[in-house]
């Protein structure tokens, strides 16, 4: 747990979490926005605290219609049950509550987290016009945070959107320092794509309007981060197919017309024919690059590679990942270094790319690139769970597996 000051008189006391892009409650809103639409009555339960090896990250949704459709989870099945039931419950008297579920005990049929750990749960009727607001938010290049009030002056249940120069809603409590802290430490969080808990302690002086401690739950909603794929291949078609089910927007680069083609890479979000490094460079300076884009160099030809290695590697990406052997491997490396990069600049690309899971076929292929990108920005060993001790979750990347600048 984190302490920092957010102005005189304040402190902030912040549980944080990095994002990953998917089980949020962006990603219920088509179903939540057709059930309000057609008139069916909805809750929202959302993960706002985890303790331990718990399932779900905070932010994880469940969203639950009165004539019992569901969709979305909250702990990968451990207390689906329950919190279901509490939903409908919300429905009927209309007011949100907070839920703790933990360990489950000698009773095999307790409602608990079997797996271990401990979740809070906000479960609240759905908002029609602020759920509209974050569907059409989302939809921008620009970022937003949801708030959600989860303690405090106020009823558990407020919202309000919070964005990088605007906001939709209002703070529960008359206390302009304390809202301008709050809002300020938002936005903060929404710089580096951060969720988790925001808690803002009752004003030090007996006349200050915010009397009672006020916590909030904030979830940051960033655009997909871009995965980058060069060379339009059969091994680019299974890199975008996985990429795309990651969560990641991706684009597909080739030189080649008659390989650039959406019929050949169907998953892919965009398929570019240009030189692979003049397209990287051009998008690098329009600022279409940064520190959550992946690139997978996959053209296997050292007149693409070179050039395209050398943008890759002076630029803002988090992760590089150059398909081929060992040989060609070591062959680009070499280019590189009489190019003038040094160790240091180089133990950034991971070449050739991939976990050793022993794969051949480019489906295979993809699920190894894939399982490094997320153990590098997962911090994971890469080594089969079984042959490790310790949490699941969150565990420090080993020097070996840190190829990438997350």
């Amino acid at each position: 747990m984190r302490h920092r000051d957010v102005h005189a008189g304040l402190r902030n006391d912040r549980v944080m979490s990095r994002r990953g892009g998917h089980g949020d409650l962006r990603d219920l809103l088509p179903d939540l926005l057709g059930w309000l639409d057609s008139g069916r009555r909805c809750a929202v339960a959302t993960v706002v605290v985890t303790f331990d090896s718990a399932p779900r990250e905070v932010g994880a949704a469940m969203a639950v219609a009165a004539d019992g459709a569901v969709v979305g989870s909250v702990s990968g099945g451990c207390v689906e049950a329950a919190v279901y039931e509490r939903a409908l419950a919300v429905l009927d008297t209309g007011r949100p509550v907070l839920e703790r579920y933990a360990v489950a005990d000698e009773d095999a049929f307790a409602v608990g987290l079997t797996c271990g750990g401990t979740i809070e749960v906000l479960v609240e009727p759905a908002d029609a016009a602020l759920l509209r607001r974050l569907d059409a938010a989302v939809r921008t290049p620009e970022p937003v945070a949801g708030v959600t009030v989860v303690g405090g002056a106020e009823p558990a249940g407020t919202r309000l959107l919070v964005g990088v120069d605007s906001t939709y809603g209002s703070l529960p409590t008359p206390d302009d320092q304390a809202a301008s802290a709050l809002f300020a430490e938002v936005r903060t969080m929404l710089a580096g794509g951060e969720s988790g808990i925001v808690r803002l302690p009752a004003a030090p002086r007996p006349a200050a309007p915010l009397t009672e401690p006020l916590t909030v739950l904030v979830q940051s909603y960033l655009p997909p981060a871009r995965m980058l794929v060069f060379g339009a291949t059969d091994f680019a078609a299974a890199v975008s197919s996985v990429g795309a089910f990651l969560g990641y927007r991706v684009t597909v680069c080739d030189a080649r017309p008659v390989f650039a083609s959406a019929e050949r890479v169907p998953d892919a979000d965009e398929v570019v024919v240009d030189w692979p490094h003049r397209y990287l460079e051009r998008e690098t300076a329009a600022g279409r690059v940064d520190g959550r884009t992946v690139i997978c160099v996959l053209t296997h030809d050292s007149r693409f590679d070179v050039p395209l290695l050398q943008a890759a590697l002076r630029g803002p990406a988090a992760y590089v990942g150059l398909l081929g052997s060992r040989r060609t491997a070591e062959d680009r490396l070499g280019r590189l270094r009489e190019l003038g990069f040094t160790d240091a600049e180089l133990c950034h690309l991971s070449a050739p790319v991939g976990l050793d899971l022993g794969g051949r076929t480019p489906a295979e292929t993809a699920i190894a690139v894939a399982a490094e990108i997320v153990a590098c920005r997962r911090g994971g060993t890469g080594r089969r769970l079984t042959h490790t001790d310790g949490p699941i979750h969150g565990r420090p990347a080993s020097d070996e597996a840190r190829v990438s600048r997350w």
